[in-house]
C-alpha cells in the first residue's frame, strides 16, 4: 500500500484515498460516514461545509449537510487551512489524536509530538530548527506534512494552538490571559488577532457565561484545571490501571479506587495530576495542578502518551489477531493498551529494545495481552 493510500480497520475494506492537498477523494465514502455519525472515524476524517465555512466531526450532531456542500479532510489542520472555521456544537478540539496510527512517517510522528509539546509555539528559530532536531532538512519536513496532513507545520502548530485555547475557554475558568499563555502564544494581542482571523470574534464571545469566571491576569492553576482527553473506542480502563500498578514509581505515582495520581516536576517547579475515566464519553478528565500556565500543552502531552490516548487500537487489534495466540486474547479485551512513560517518548512499558524499531510498538501491544493472560 502506498504511503498516499489508507486502509481503514474493520470497515468492509474501504479505502479513503489522498492527494497532497490531503482532501479526501472517496468522497461518497466519507459522506456516509457523515451520515451515520460513525464513531469509528472520528478524528480520522472531518468535513468542511461550504455553505457554512465550517468542518465538523463526524459525530456532530447536526444534521449531515448536502452533498455538494462537502469537502473531507483528513487532519483538522487541513480544513483550517482550507478556510473552514471548527465547529461550535461537535468542537474539534476535543476529537482523539490518531495521527500517529495513521500510517504517517516516523519523521511526521516525531514533529508532532514535539510540536504537541510546544516546539513551534512562537518560536523565531520555527521549522528550520524543527527539521534539524529531526534529522531533515525544513524542505523534506514541508513535503511530508503536507503529503500526510495536508498542511503545513506552522499550520498544524497554529491549529493545535488554537484548538487547545479553544478548549481552555469552553471547559475551564482561566482568564482570557492565562488561555492565550497556556496556548502557546506570545502575548494576549496576538492571541486575540489569531482568533479574530480564525472565527471572526474575539475569544471572549467564545465563553459561555459562568460564574466565578476569573478576568484578571494571575498566571496560575493552582487551584487545578480539569480538562477532558478524548480517545478511540474501545477502552480497557481496568487494564491500563493494571499496567500503570505494576510498574508504578511509589514516589511519584499511586491510584486512589479508579483515579491514577502522579507528581510532577518540569523546570523546577511542582505539581500533581490526577487522571479518571469517563466511559461514556470515549475520554478521560485530566485535573492539573501546576504553578505554570505555559507547562499545560507538555503535561497534556505526557498524560495522552501515558495513557495511550492516540492509539488506533482497532488497527492494531486487527494486526494482532493474525497471530492465532493473541487473537483469543485480543477478543477477550479488545481495548487493552499500553502505557507509555511520563519522560521518554516511548509506548509500552515492557517494550522490547532488542526487537526491530518497525516492530516495537507492537511488541507492547503483544506484551500487555500476554501478561494480563498470566496474571489471570
Amino acid at each position: 500500500m502506498s504511503e498516499n493510500r489508507q486502509r481503514t480497520p474493520a470497515d468492509g475494506g474501504m479505502i479513503l484515498d489522498m492527494e497532497l492537498s490531503q482532501e479526501l477523494l472517496d468522497r461518497d465514502a466519507c459522506y456516509r460516514v457523515f451520515q451515520t455519525h460513525d464513531a469509528r472515524f472520528d478524528g480520522r476524517i472531518f468535513v468542511g461545509v461550504t455553505s457554512t465555512g465550517i468542518y465538523c466531526r463526524p459525530i456532530c450532531p447536526a444534521r449531515a449537510p448536502k452533498f455538494e456542500n462537502c469537502r473531507f479532510f483528513a487532519s483538522a489542520a487541513a480544513a483550517q487551512e482550507a478556510g473552514f472555521r471548527p465547529c461550535l456544537r461537535c468542537r474539534p478540539e476535543i476529537a482523539p489524536e490518531l495521527a500517529f496510527w495513521r500510517g504517517t512517517s516516523n519523521t511526521v510522528s516525531r514533529a508532532l509530538k514535539l510540536i504537541a509539546e510546544g516546539a513551534l509555539d512562537e518560536s523565531e528559530a520555527g521549522v528550520e530548527a524543527l527539521a534539524e532536531r529531526l534529522g531533515v532538512g525544513g524542505r523534506q519536513l514541508r513535503r511530508l506534512f503536507q503529503q500526510h496532513l495536508g498542511a503545513s507545520p506552522i499550520a498544524v502548530a497554529q491549529t493545535r494552538r488554537v484548538l487547545f485555547a479553544k478548549q481552555l475557554i469552553h471547559d475551564t475558568r482561566l482568564s482570557m490571559t492565562e488561555v492565550a499563555l497556556s496556548a502557546g502564544f506570545g502575548s494576549v494581542r496576538r492571541f486575540n488577532e489569531t482568533f479574530r482571523k480564525m472565527f471572526g470574534r474575539p475569544p471572549s464571545a467564545l465563553r459561555r457565561a459562568k460564574k466565578g469566571v476569573r478576568t484578571g491576569s494571575d498566571s496560575s492553576v493552582t487551584e487545578g484545571v480539569t480538562l477532558r482527553l478524548s480517545y478511540r473506542p474501545p477502552y480497557d480502563w481496568p487494564g491500563m490501571l493494571d499496567a500503570l500498578a505494576a510498574r508504578a514509581d511509589k514516589r511519584f505515582e499511586h491510584l486512589a479506587g479508579d483515579v491514577w495520581h502522579r507528581t510532577i516536576e518540569l523546570d523546577g517547579k511542582i505539581g500533581s495530576v490526577a487522571v479518571s475515566h469517563l466511559p461514556e464519553r470515549n475520554a478521560v478528565a485530566v485535573n492539573i495542578r501546576f504553578p505554570e500556565v505555559r507547562a499545560l500543552p507538555a503535561i497534556v502531552a505526557r498524560v495522552k502518551r501515558v495513557f495511550d490516548l492516540g492509539a488506533d487500537i482497532a488497527t492494531i487489534g486487527s494486526h494482532l489477531a493474525r497471530d492465532p495466540k493473541l487473537a483469543p486474547l485480543i477478543a477477550k479485551r479488545p481495548g487493552l493498551r499500553a502505557p507509555g512513560d511520563w519522560d521518554r517518548e516511548t509506548v509500552g512499558a515492557s517494550l522490547d529494545e532488542h526487537a526491530p524499531p518497525a516492530w516495537r510498538p507492537w511488541h507492547a501491544y503483544a506484551a500487555q495481552h500476554l501478561r494480563i493472560a498470566s496474571h489471570g
